[in-house]
């Protein structure tokens, strides 16, 4: 599981004072697939943030399986991440100079695992993905959706305990977003895969178990699939 617990973060800007996130409790389960809504500035982003330990609250605590991330070092946070937290990202964030398989390779490296394995583990995420065939080409070769397909295989590469997402199919038509969620979705169900995804289209919300409302740095409201509210909730977002 991990939580949010009474986490507020603010930031400095000149003399000013900014409040992004204002006392927020929030917890996933693991095996969950959560998908978190609200308007720019609302304080989802920054939320994920500090769950991935790429940033940490100014008061409160964030836990992952009763590790208290919030209260390591920048050096024990970044090893907690590269171990335990994969990051897909709007933009894919896909290296250039690299080819498609040393990309996905890349955590396993960095993380200082060697040998044979690193490439049996690369070939079954790429096919995992639909993309074995496509190892040996560079970033720039391939569409939006395929490097968004790269960027999933390396956030898989070791074994997180949860996948962060941050507007996965934002810089992808629908046809492309589908087939994202679809492969989310898949991991999700078939290997239990803990997933929080920040996201503005309620069609990409829809394939989480809950979808959570943030607005003015709160939680506003939520709702889990199996709610009887469930089916009016998303028509809201779409009226």
């Amino acid at each position: 599981m991990i939580q949010a617990i009474s986490v507020k973060k603010t930031f400095q800007i000149g003399t000013q004072e900014i409040s992004v996130l204002r006392g927020v409790d929030f917890s996933v389960e693991e095996g969950e697939f959560v998908a978190i809504m609200g308007p720019s500035g609302s304080g989802k982003s920054t939320l994920l943030q500090l769950l991935g330990g790429l940033d940490t609250p100014t008061s409160g605590a964030i836990r992952l399986d009763g590790t208290a991330i919030s209260e390591q070092t920048e050096k024990e946070r970044t090893i907690f991440r590269r171990r335990h937290v994969g990051f897909i990202f709007q933009n894919y964030q896909l290296l250039p100079t690299m080819t498609v398989e040393e990309n996905v390779a890349f955590p396993l490296h960095a993380d200082g695992k060697k040998g044979r394995g690193i490439q049996e583990k690369v070939n079954s995420l790429l096919d995992a993905v639909g993309l074995r065939e496509m190892g040996k080409r560079y970033p720039n070769l391939l569409s939006g959706g395929q490097q968004q397909r790269v960027s999933i295989a390396r956030s898989l590469a070791n074994d997180p305990k949860i996948l962060l997402a941050d507007e996965p199919t934002g810089n992808l038509d629908r046809e492309r977003a589908a087939d994202i969620l679809e492969l989310l979705s898949s991991f999700h169900k078939t290997q239990k895969q803990t997933i929080i995804m920040v996201t503005h289209d309620i069609f990409a919300a829809g394939y989480a178990d809950r979808i959570v409302l943030f607005k003015d740095g709160k939680i506003e409201a939520e709702v889990k699939r199996e709610d009887s509210d469930y089916a009016q909730f998303v028509a809201s977002f779409l009226a």
